[in-house]
């Protein structure tokens, strides 16, 4: 099942793995149109965008957003 729009709902869940991972919903922008591959990435503000995964089942895909931020803020090495 492909998602064709990132709504309230997958909000919500995006921001249980923000708060479990003490990150501020306000150091986040996540765009509204899902892509494939979902991605994290820090942006020139500093802020963290996620790109929700458009192709791989939402609640399947929570898991390795969490991984993908938690490398994205990794000092460099």
């Amino acid at each position: 099942m492909t998602l064709r729009a990132v709504t309230l709902g997958e909000i919500e869940r995006i921001f249980v793995v923000l708060d479990r991972l003490s990150i501020s919903r306000e150091a986040v922008v996540i765009p509204l149109r899902p892509v494939h591959p979902g991605t994290v990435r820090r942006l020139p503000n500093g802020k963290l965008e996620i790109q929700v995964e458009s192709e791989v089942p939402f609640g399947d895909w929570l898991p390795e957003l969490e991984r993908m931020i938690l490398r994205e803020l990794q000092p460099p090495a």
